[in-house]
Protein backbone atom coordinates (compact mmCIF):
# COMPACT_ATOMS: atom_id res chain seq x y z
CA UNK A 1 0.00 0.00 0.00
CA UNK A 2 1.27 3.45 -0.87
CA UNK A 3 2.78 5.37 2.05
CA UNK A 4 0.34 7.95 3.51
CA UNK A 5 2.89 10.76 3.28
CA UNK A 6 3.67 9.88 -0.30
CA UNK A 7 -0.02 10.00 -1.26
CA UNK A 8 -0.36 13.44 0.35
CA UNK A 9 2.58 14.99 -1.49
CA UNK A 10 2.63 12.93 -4.67
CA UNK A 11 2.48 15.34 -7.54
CA UNK A 12 3.77 15.38 -11.09
CA UNK A 13 5.75 18.09 -12.81
CA UNK A 14 6.55 18.65 -16.43
CA UNK A 15 9.98 19.86 -17.40
CA UNK A 16 10.38 21.21 -20.91
CA UNK A 17 13.90 21.30 -22.30
CA UNK A 18 14.78 23.33 -25.34
CA UNK A 19 18.18 23.07 -26.97
CA UNK A 20 19.86 26.36 -27.74
CA UNK A 21 21.75 27.66 -30.72
CA UNK A 22 24.88 29.75 -30.42
CA UNK A 23 25.43 32.96 -32.33
CA UNK A 24 28.50 35.12 -32.57
CA UNK A 25 27.85 38.54 -31.04
CA UNK A 26 31.21 40.27 -31.07
CA UNK A 27 34.96 40.35 -30.53
CA UNK A 28 37.13 41.93 -27.89
CA UNK A 29 40.83 41.58 -28.60
CA UNK A 30 41.63 37.87 -28.78
CA UNK A 31 38.37 36.94 -27.05
CA UNK A 32 35.28 35.58 -28.78
CA UNK A 33 32.06 35.80 -26.80
CA UNK A 34 28.94 33.75 -27.47
CA UNK A 35 25.41 33.74 -26.11
CA UNK A 36 22.55 31.30 -26.59
CA UNK A 37 19.36 31.92 -28.51
CA UNK A 38 16.18 29.92 -28.05
CA UNK A 39 15.74 27.20 -30.66
CA UNK A 40 12.90 24.84 -31.41
CA UNK A 41 11.97 21.96 -29.14
CA UNK A 42 13.69 19.36 -31.25
CA UNK A 43 17.03 17.70 -31.62
CA UNK A 44 19.27 20.59 -32.51
CA UNK A 45 22.95 20.87 -33.38
CA UNK A 46 24.41 24.28 -34.06
CA UNK A 47 28.03 25.17 -34.75
CA UNK A 48 29.63 28.57 -34.36
CA UNK A 49 33.02 29.19 -35.91
CA UNK A 50 35.41 32.10 -35.64
CA UNK A 51 38.77 31.66 -37.30
CA UNK A 52 40.30 28.50 -35.90
CA UNK A 53 37.69 28.12 -33.15
CA UNK A 54 34.48 26.12 -33.40
CA UNK A 55 31.99 25.05 -30.74
CA UNK A 56 29.05 22.68 -31.07
CA UNK A 57 26.30 22.26 -28.48
CA UNK A 58 24.00 19.29 -29.01
CA UNK A 59 20.83 18.38 -27.21
CA UNK A 60 21.15 14.67 -27.78
CA UNK A 61 17.74 13.28 -26.86
CA UNK A 62 15.12 15.67 -28.27
CA UNK A 63 14.50 17.25 -24.91
CA UNK A 64 11.88 15.72 -22.66
CA UNK A 65 8.47 16.36 -21.24
CA UNK A 66 7.50 14.04 -18.46
CA UNK A 67 5.83 13.78 -15.09
CA UNK A 68 8.18 13.64 -12.14
CA UNK A 69 6.93 12.51 -8.72
CA UNK A 70 8.39 13.12 -5.28
CA UNK A 71 11.33 10.83 -4.66
CA UNK A 72 12.06 10.50 -8.39
CA UNK A 73 14.77 11.84 -10.66
CA UNK A 74 14.90 12.79 -14.32
CA UNK A 75 17.96 12.74 -16.57
CA UNK A 76 18.92 15.00 -19.45
CA UNK A 77 21.97 14.52 -21.71
CA UNK A 78 24.04 17.04 -23.65
CA UNK A 79 27.23 17.08 -25.64
CA UNK A 80 29.60 19.99 -26.23
CA UNK A 81 32.28 19.62 -28.88
CA UNK A 82 35.15 21.92 -29.79
CA UNK A 83 36.19 21.21 -33.38
CA UNK A 84 38.57 24.16 -33.53
CA UNK A 85 42.21 24.58 -32.58
CA UNK A 86 41.80 26.71 -29.44
CA UNK A 87 40.47 25.74 -26.04
CA UNK A 88 36.98 26.82 -25.03
CA UNK A 89 35.46 27.71 -21.67
CA UNK A 90 31.68 27.83 -21.35
CA UNK A 91 28.88 27.93 -18.82
CA UNK A 92 25.61 26.02 -19.04
CA UNK A 93 22.64 27.97 -17.71
CA UNK A 94 19.02 27.47 -16.83
CA UNK A 95 17.14 29.71 -19.28
CA UNK A 96 13.78 31.29 -18.41
CA UNK A 97 13.83 29.26 -15.22
CA UNK A 98 10.65 29.37 -13.17
CA UNK A 99 10.94 27.28 -10.01
CA UNK A 100 8.45 27.88 -7.22
CA UNK A 101 9.32 24.75 -5.24
CA UNK A 102 10.60 25.30 -1.72
CA UNK A 103 14.34 25.70 -1.27
CA UNK A 104 15.78 22.18 -1.01
CA UNK A 105 12.85 20.37 -2.61
CA UNK A 106 14.44 20.43 -6.05
CA UNK A 107 18.14 19.60 -6.45
CA UNK A 108 20.38 18.67 -9.34
CA UNK A 109 23.64 16.96 -10.23
CA UNK A 110 25.68 17.77 -13.33
CA UNK A 111 28.21 15.21 -14.59
CA UNK A 112 30.88 15.13 -17.28
CA UNK A 113 32.53 12.31 -19.23
CA UNK A 114 35.05 12.02 -22.03
CA UNK A 115 33.01 9.26 -23.67
CA UNK A 116 29.29 8.58 -23.93
CA UNK A 117 29.48 5.27 -22.10
CA UNK A 118 32.45 6.12 -19.88
CA UNK A 119 32.72 7.06 -16.24
CA UNK A 120 30.99 10.34 -15.41
CA UNK A 121 32.49 12.77 -12.89
CA UNK A 122 30.31 15.17 -10.94
CA UNK A 123 30.91 18.84 -11.69
CA UNK A 124 27.98 19.96 -9.55
CA UNK A 125 26.82 17.78 -6.67
CA UNK A 126 23.34 17.86 -5.10
CA UNK A 127 22.86 21.60 -5.55
CA UNK A 128 19.52 23.33 -5.12
CA UNK A 129 17.74 24.33 -8.30
CA UNK A 130 17.50 28.13 -7.90
CA UNK A 131 14.13 29.29 -6.62
CA UNK A 132 12.63 32.06 -8.76
CA UNK A 133 9.38 34.03 -8.60
CA UNK A 134 9.46 34.86 -12.30
CA UNK A 135 11.29 33.44 -15.29
CA UNK A 136 15.00 34.33 -15.29
CA UNK A 137 18.36 32.91 -16.30
CA UNK A 138 20.58 31.25 -13.68
CA UNK A 139 23.99 29.58 -13.92
CA UNK A 140 23.78 25.79 -13.81
CA UNK A 141 27.50 24.95 -14.19
CA UNK A 142 30.34 27.34 -14.96
CA UNK A 143 33.97 27.20 -16.02
CA UNK A 144 33.53 24.14 -18.25
CA UNK A 145 36.69 23.68 -20.30
CA UNK A 146 36.38 22.13 -23.76
CA UNK A 147 39.89 21.60 -25.14
CA UNK A 148 40.47 22.00 -28.85
CA UNK A 149 39.45 18.89 -30.79
CA UNK A 150 37.57 17.35 -27.85
CA UNK A 151 33.95 16.29 -27.40
CA UNK A 152 32.52 16.14 -23.88
CA UNK A 153 29.39 14.35 -22.67
CA UNK A 154 27.13 15.69 -19.92
CA UNK A 155 24.28 14.43 -17.77
CA UNK A 156 21.91 16.65 -15.84
CA UNK A 157 19.96 14.80 -13.13
CA UNK A 158 17.03 16.70 -11.57
CA UNK A 159 15.76 15.34 -8.26
CA UNK A 160 12.38 16.02 -6.65
CA UNK A 161 13.09 15.25 -3.00
CA UNK A 162 11.27 14.20 0.10
CA UNK A 163 12.54 16.52 2.84
CA UNK A 164 12.38 16.91 6.61
CA UNK A 165 10.38 20.14 6.35
CA UNK A 166 6.72 20.70 5.51
CA UNK A 167 6.29 20.48 1.73
CA UNK A 168 2.63 21.36 1.57
CA UNK A 169 3.45 24.47 -0.45
CA UNK A 170 5.10 22.25 -3.08
CA UNK A 171 1.69 20.85 -4.01
CA UNK A 172 1.04 24.05 -5.97
CA UNK A 173 4.64 24.53 -7.16
CA UNK A 174 5.95 24.36 -10.70
CA UNK A 175 9.25 24.03 -12.54
CA UNK A 176 9.66 25.24 -16.09
CA UNK A 177 13.04 25.64 -17.75
CA UNK A 178 15.07 25.65 -20.90
CA UNK A 179 18.84 25.51 -21.25
CA UNK A 180 21.53 27.52 -22.98
CA UNK A 181 25.25 27.97 -23.20
CA UNK A 182 26.12 31.34 -21.70
CA UNK A 183 29.19 33.43 -21.01
CA UNK A 184 31.22 31.22 -23.28
CA UNK A 185 34.75 32.26 -24.12
CA UNK A 186 37.01 30.69 -26.70
CA UNK A 187 40.58 31.88 -26.45
CA UNK A 188 44.14 31.04 -25.55
CA UNK A 189 43.83 30.74 -21.78
CA UNK A 190 46.46 32.00 -19.39
CA UNK A 191 47.63 29.48 -16.76
CA UNK A 192 45.52 31.07 -14.02
CA UNK A 193 42.44 31.11 -16.26
CA UNK A 194 42.98 27.43 -17.04
CA UNK A 195 43.15 26.61 -13.33
CA UNK A 196 40.05 28.69 -12.67
CA UNK A 197 38.26 26.71 -15.39
CA UNK A 198 39.58 23.37 -14.11
CA UNK A 199 37.99 24.13 -10.74
CA UNK A 200 34.76 25.15 -12.42
CA UNK A 201 34.91 28.61 -10.86
CA UNK A 202 33.96 32.04 -12.13
CA UNK A 203 35.12 35.44 -10.92
CA UNK A 204 33.13 37.48 -8.43
CA UNK A 205 32.96 41.26 -8.72
CA UNK A 206 34.05 43.65 -5.98
CA UNK A 207 35.56 42.95 -2.57
CA UNK A 208 34.08 41.58 0.66
CA UNK A 209 33.95 43.40 3.98
CA UNK A 210 37.23 42.08 5.35
CA UNK A 211 36.55 43.43 8.84
CA UNK A 212 33.60 41.06 9.28
CA UNK A 213 33.96 37.26 9.70
CA UNK A 214 32.73 35.12 6.81
CA UNK A 215 30.44 32.47 8.31
CA UNK A 216 28.89 31.27 5.04
CA UNK A 217 30.47 30.24 1.74
CA UNK A 218 30.88 33.70 0.23
CA UNK A 219 32.57 32.34 -2.89
CA UNK A 220 30.08 29.62 -3.80
CA UNK A 221 29.05 31.71 -6.81
CA UNK A 222 32.53 32.88 -7.79
CA UNK A 223 35.99 33.53 -6.36
CA UNK A 224 37.17 36.97 -5.31
CA UNK A 225 40.20 38.43 -7.09
CA UNK A 226 43.29 40.15 -5.71
CA UNK A 227 46.68 40.93 -7.23
CA UNK A 228 49.69 38.89 -6.16
CA UNK A 229 53.33 38.85 -7.28
CA UNK A 230 52.51 36.76 -10.36
CA UNK A 231 49.34 38.47 -11.63
CA UNK A 232 45.73 38.07 -10.52
CA UNK A 233 45.01 35.61 -7.72
CA UNK A 234 41.56 34.13 -6.97
CA UNK A 235 40.75 33.22 -3.38
CA UNK A 236 38.18 31.22 -1.41
CA UNK A 237 36.35 32.79 1.53
CA UNK A 238 34.10 31.58 4.33
CA UNK A 239 32.55 28.19 5.07
CA UNK A 240 33.77 26.70 1.79
CA UNK A 241 32.78 23.11 1.08
CA UNK A 242 34.41 22.49 -2.31
CA UNK A 243 38.10 23.35 -1.77
CA UNK A 244 39.36 19.94 -0.60
CA UNK A 245 42.46 18.45 -2.23
CA UNK A 246 44.00 15.05 -1.62
CA UNK A 247 47.74 15.06 -2.28
CA UNK A 248 50.70 12.98 -1.04
CA UNK A 249 48.39 10.99 1.25
CA UNK A 250 47.06 14.08 3.06
CA UNK A 251 44.02 16.29 2.79
CA UNK A 252 44.48 19.99 2.08
CA UNK A 253 42.25 23.04 1.60
CA UNK A 254 42.68 25.47 -1.27
CA UNK A 255 43.51 28.99 -0.10
CA UNK A 256 43.70 30.55 -3.56
CA UNK A 257 44.80 30.19 -7.13
CA UNK A 258 48.14 31.95 -7.49
CA UNK A 259 48.61 34.38 -10.36
CA UNK A 260 50.71 31.83 -12.27
CA UNK A 261 47.96 29.20 -12.16
CA UNK A 262 49.44 27.12 -9.34
CA UNK A 263 47.21 26.17 -6.43
CA UNK A 264 48.07 27.37 -2.91
CA UNK A 265 46.86 24.78 -0.40
CA UNK A 266 47.07 24.39 3.39
CA UNK A 267 47.47 21.09 5.26
CA UNK A 268 44.26 19.77 6.83
CA UNK A 269 45.01 16.25 8.08
CA UNK A 270 44.94 12.58 7.18
CA UNK A 271 41.18 12.68 6.62
CA UNK A 272 38.69 15.19 5.25
CA UNK A 273 37.46 17.35 8.13
CA UNK A 274 34.16 19.19 7.88
CA UNK A 275 34.12 22.93 8.59
CA UNK A 276 33.88 23.61 12.32
CA UNK A 277 35.71 20.42 13.30
CA UNK A 278 38.30 20.73 16.09
CA UNK A 279 41.10 18.22 15.64
CA UNK A 280 44.85 18.17 16.16
CA UNK A 281 44.95 15.91 13.10
CA UNK A 282 44.47 19.11 11.11
CA UNK A 283 48.02 20.14 12.07
CA UNK A 284 51.19 18.55 10.71
CA UNK A 285 53.16 19.58 13.81
CA UNK A 286 51.08 19.93 16.95
CA UNK A 287 53.08 22.36 19.11
CA UNK A 288 56.30 24.19 18.39
CA UNK A 289 57.95 27.53 19.23
CA UNK A 290 58.68 29.99 16.42
CA UNK A 291 62.07 30.58 18.05
CA UNK A 292 63.06 28.30 20.90
CA UNK A 293 65.19 30.44 23.23
CA UNK A 294 65.27 34.14 22.35
CA UNK A 295 62.43 36.60 21.92
CA UNK A 296 63.83 40.01 22.93
CA UNK A 297 64.84 41.48 19.57
CA UNK A 298 62.89 42.71 16.56
CA UNK A 299 64.91 40.39 14.34
CA UNK A 300 63.11 37.33 15.75
CA UNK A 301 59.89 38.15 13.88
CA UNK A 302 61.77 37.03 10.78
CA UNK A 303 61.49 33.58 9.20
CA UNK A 304 65.24 34.05 9.03
CA UNK A 305 67.22 36.78 10.78
CA UNK A 306 70.63 38.43 10.90
CA UNK A 307 73.40 37.13 13.11
CA UNK A 308 73.28 34.19 15.45
CA UNK A 309 70.65 33.43 18.05
CA UNK A 310 71.13 35.70 21.07
CA UNK A 311 73.08 38.53 19.45
CA UNK A 312 71.27 41.88 19.47
CA UNK A 313 70.65 43.65 16.16
CA UNK A 314 71.77 47.27 15.77
CA UNK A 315 70.02 48.20 12.50
CA UNK A 316 67.00 47.22 10.45
CA UNK A 317 69.31 45.97 7.70
CA UNK A 318 71.12 43.69 10.13
CA UNK A 319 67.91 42.46 11.77
CA UNK A 320 66.43 41.48 8.41
CA UNK A 321 69.43 39.69 6.90
CA UNK A 322 68.44 36.14 6.00
CA UNK A 323 71.30 34.33 7.72
CA UNK A 324 69.85 32.15 10.49
CA UNK A 325 66.77 29.91 10.35
CA UNK A 326 64.10 30.18 12.98
CA UNK A 327 63.13 26.95 14.68
CA UNK A 328 59.77 26.80 12.88
CA UNK A 329 61.42 27.13 9.44
CA UNK A 330 63.80 24.26 10.20
CA UNK A 331 61.01 22.02 11.49
CA UNK A 332 58.56 22.65 8.66
CA UNK A 333 61.22 22.04 6.02
CA UNK A 334 62.19 18.78 7.72
CA UNK A 335 58.51 17.76 7.64
CA UNK A 336 58.29 18.56 3.93
CA UNK A 337 61.42 16.58 3.11
CA UNK A 338 60.15 13.50 4.95
CA UNK A 339 56.52 13.61 3.81
CA UNK A 340 56.65 15.22 0.36
CA UNK A 341 60.13 15.27 -1.21
CA UNK A 342 61.37 11.87 -0.03
CA UNK A 343 58.13 10.26 -1.22
CA UNK A 344 58.56 11.54 -4.77
CA UNK A 345 56.03 14.39 -4.76
CA UNK A 346 58.38 17.38 -4.88
CA UNK A 347 58.08 17.65 -8.68
CA UNK A 348 54.39 18.48 -8.38
CA UNK A 349 55.08 21.51 -6.16
CA UNK A 350 55.85 24.99 -7.53
CA UNK A 351 58.54 27.28 -6.17
CA UNK A 352 56.20 30.13 -5.20
CA UNK A 353 56.70 33.07 -2.86
CA UNK A 354 55.93 32.82 0.86
CA UNK A 355 55.89 36.37 2.24
CA UNK A 356 57.35 37.08 5.70
CA UNK A 357 56.41 40.77 5.41
CA UNK A 358 58.85 42.76 7.56
CA UNK A 359 57.97 46.10 5.96
CA UNK A 360 57.61 48.91 8.51
CA UNK A 361 54.81 51.33 7.59
CA UNK A 362 55.10 53.52 10.72
CA UNK A 363 52.73 54.71 13.44
CA UNK A 364 50.37 56.55 11.07
CA UNK A 365 49.59 53.26 9.35
CA UNK A 366 49.62 50.97 12.39
CA UNK A 367 47.79 53.38 14.70
CA UNK A 368 50.17 52.44 17.51
CA UNK A 369 51.45 55.47 19.40
CA UNK A 370 54.56 53.62 20.61
CA UNK A 371 55.63 52.56 17.11
CA UNK A 372 59.17 53.85 16.49
CA UNK A 373 59.37 52.52 12.93
CA UNK A 374 62.96 51.39 13.54
CA UNK A 375 62.70 47.59 13.25
CA UNK A 376 65.75 46.46 15.21
CA UNK A 377 66.83 45.65 18.77
CA UNK A 378 64.17 46.31 21.37
CA UNK A 379 62.66 49.30 19.57
CA UNK A 380 58.86 49.06 19.52
CA UNK A 381 57.90 48.37 15.89
CA UNK A 382 54.73 47.46 14.05
CA UNK A 383 54.89 45.58 10.73
CA UNK A 384 52.85 45.57 7.54
CA UNK A 385 50.24 42.98 8.48
CA UNK A 386 49.67 44.79 11.79
CA UNK A 387 48.49 47.86 9.90
CA UNK A 388 46.29 45.82 7.56
CA UNK A 389 44.46 43.74 10.17
CA UNK A 390 43.12 46.42 12.57
CA UNK A 391 45.25 45.61 15.64
CA UNK A 392 45.53 49.22 16.88
CA UNK A 393 43.77 51.40 14.34
CA UNK A 394 40.02 51.71 14.86
CA UNK A 395 39.01 52.27 11.24
CA UNK A 396 37.54 49.01 9.91
CA UNK A 397 38.00 50.34 6.37
CA UNK A 398 41.74 49.89 6.89
CA UNK A 399 41.33 46.11 7.12
CA UNK A 400 42.70 45.55 3.63
CA UNK A 401 44.80 42.40 3.14
CA UNK A 402 47.15 42.05 0.21
CA UNK A 403 48.90 39.17 -1.54
CA UNK A 404 51.91 41.07 -2.86
CA UNK A 405 55.17 41.11 -0.92
CA UNK A 406 56.52 44.58 -0.18
CA UNK A 407 60.20 43.58 0.11
CA UNK A 408 62.01 41.05 -2.09
CA UNK A 409 64.11 40.18 0.94
CA UNK A 410 60.92 38.84 2.59
CA UNK A 411 59.71 36.92 -0.49
CA UNK A 412 60.90 33.43 0.45
CA UNK A 413 61.51 31.02 -2.44
CA UNK A 414 63.79 28.05 -2.93
CA UNK A 415 65.50 28.60 -6.29
CA UNK A 416 63.73 31.59 -7.80
CA UNK A 417 65.90 34.66 -7.24
CA UNK A 418 64.14 36.82 -9.83
CA UNK A 419 60.96 37.38 -7.82
CA UNK A 420 62.08 35.81 -4.55
CA UNK A 421 65.08 35.62 -2.22
CA UNK A 422 66.08 31.97 -2.84
CA UNK A 423 66.43 31.30 0.90
CA UNK A 424 64.07 28.33 1.37
CA UNK A 425 65.48 24.87 1.94
CA UNK A 426 62.24 23.28 0.67
CA UNK A 427 59.22 24.54 -1.30
CA UNK A 428 57.01 24.96 1.75
CA UNK A 429 55.89 27.77 4.02
CA UNK A 430 52.89 28.88 6.07
CA UNK A 431 49.79 30.96 5.55
CA UNK A 432 50.03 34.76 5.95
CA UNK A 433 47.87 36.99 8.13
CA UNK A 434 46.59 38.62 4.94
CA UNK A 435 45.44 35.26 3.57
CA UNK A 436 43.73 34.49 6.89
CA UNK A 437 41.77 37.76 6.78
CA UNK A 438 40.93 37.26 3.09
CA UNK A 439 39.69 33.74 3.90
CA UNK A 440 37.17 35.19 6.35
CA UNK A 441 38.63 35.43 9.86
CA UNK A 442 37.47 39.02 10.20
CA UNK A 443 39.61 41.78 11.69
CA UNK A 444 42.17 41.05 14.39
CA UNK A 445 40.70 39.31 17.45
CA UNK A 446 37.40 38.21 15.87
CA UNK A 447 36.33 34.61 16.56
CA UNK A 448 35.06 32.50 13.67
CA UNK A 449 34.53 28.75 13.94
CA UNK A 450 32.68 28.52 10.62
CA UNK A 451 35.27 29.37 7.99
CA UNK A 452 37.47 26.70 6.46
CA UNK A 453 40.68 27.75 8.28
CA UNK A 454 39.26 27.01 11.74
CA UNK A 455 41.04 23.97 13.20
CA UNK A 456 40.24 24.25 16.91
CA UNK A 457 43.95 24.60 17.70
CA UNK A 458 46.54 27.36 17.61
CA UNK A 459 48.77 27.46 14.55
CA UNK A 460 51.41 29.86 13.29
CA UNK A 461 51.16 32.27 10.38
CA UNK A 462 54.18 33.56 8.49
CA UNK A 463 53.45 37.22 9.29
CA UNK A 464 55.36 39.36 11.83
CA UNK A 465 53.13 41.17 14.32
CA UNK A 466 55.24 43.66 16.25
CA UNK A 467 58.15 44.20 18.61
CA UNK A 468 56.53 45.16 21.91
CA UNK A 469 57.46 47.76 24.50
CA UNK A 470 57.85 44.88 26.98
CA UNK A 471 60.76 43.45 24.99
CA UNK A 472 58.87 40.58 23.32
CA UNK A 473 58.77 39.92 19.58
CA UNK A 474 55.37 38.63 18.40
CA UNK A 475 54.12 36.85 15.29
CA UNK A 476 50.54 36.41 14.08
CA UNK A 477 48.83 33.14 14.86
CA UNK A 478 45.37 31.60 14.41
CA UNK A 479 43.81 30.96 17.81
CA UNK A 480 41.70 27.94 18.73
CA UNK A 481 38.64 30.18 18.28
CA UNK A 482 39.60 30.77 14.65
CA UNK A 483 40.56 34.40 15.32
CA UNK A 484 43.64 36.12 13.95
CA UNK A 485 45.79 36.99 16.95
CA UNK A 486 49.47 36.97 17.89
CA UNK A 487 51.79 35.44 20.44
CA UNK A 488 55.41 35.59 21.60
CA UNK A 489 57.90 33.90 19.32
CA UNK A 490 59.07 31.59 22.13
CA UNK A 491 55.52 30.34 22.82
CA UNK A 492 55.32 26.61 22.03
CA UNK A 493 51.50 26.52 22.02
CA UNK A 494 51.34 27.05 18.27
CA UNK A 495 51.23 24.22 15.77
CA UNK A 496 52.06 24.14 12.07
CA UNK A 497 49.79 23.70 9.05
CA UNK A 498 52.21 23.64 6.09
CA UNK A 499 51.32 25.51 2.91
CA UNK A 500 52.51 24.50 -0.56
CA UNK A 501 51.64 25.44 -4.14
CA UNK A 502 50.69 22.66 -6.57
CA UNK A 503 51.94 23.35 -10.08
CA UNK A 504 49.48 24.44 -12.78
CA UNK A 505 50.47 21.38 -14.82
CA UNK A 506 49.53 19.10 -11.95
CA UNK A 507 46.24 20.89 -11.39
CA UNK A 508 45.26 20.36 -15.05
CA UNK A 509 45.21 16.59 -14.48
CA UNK A 510 43.09 16.56 -11.32
CA UNK A 511 39.67 14.93 -11.07
CA UNK A 512 36.96 15.26 -8.44
CA UNK A 513 34.74 18.18 -7.45
CA UNK A 514 36.53 19.41 -4.32
CA UNK A 515 34.10 18.02 -1.75
CA UNK A 516 34.90 15.83 1.25
CA UNK A 517 33.68 12.75 -0.61
CA UNK A 518 35.25 13.67 -3.95
CA UNK A 519 38.31 15.85 -3.31
CA UNK A 520 40.45 17.12 -6.17
CA UNK A 521 43.24 14.63 -6.86
CA UNK A 522 45.17 12.80 -9.53
CA UNK A 523 44.05 9.19 -9.48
Amino acid sequence: MEDERQRKVRKGITIGVIACALILVGFLGSYAFFIGQVGQNKNQEVTVETGSMALTFSDGNNGFNRELNFGESAEKTFTIENTGTKDGVVSVSWMNLLNTYLEGSMTYNFLESDTEDGEYTEIVSNKNVPVTEEAEDKVLASGITIPAGVKKYYKLIINLNYTDFDQTADLQARLETQFKIADGILKDLTPVEKTLAELGKTVKEGNPNFAEPATTDETADGLYAMEDDYGTSYYYRGAVEDNYVKFAGFYWRIIRINGDGSLRIIFDGTEAHENGTSSTDRLAIESIAWNTTNYNDAKYVGYMYGGSNGNASTSKEEAQRNETNTNVKTQIENWYKTNIADKGYDGYVSDNIFCNDRSIPGKEATGWSSDTGLGYGTNATGYGATARSNVWNTDANKVQPKFTCAQKNDAFTKEDTEKGNGKLGQKVGMITADEIVAAGSGKYGTSNISYYLFKGSWYWSLSPGYMGTDGYALVFIVYASGSLNYTDVDDSAGGVAPVISLSAEYVSTMSGNGTTTSPYEVK
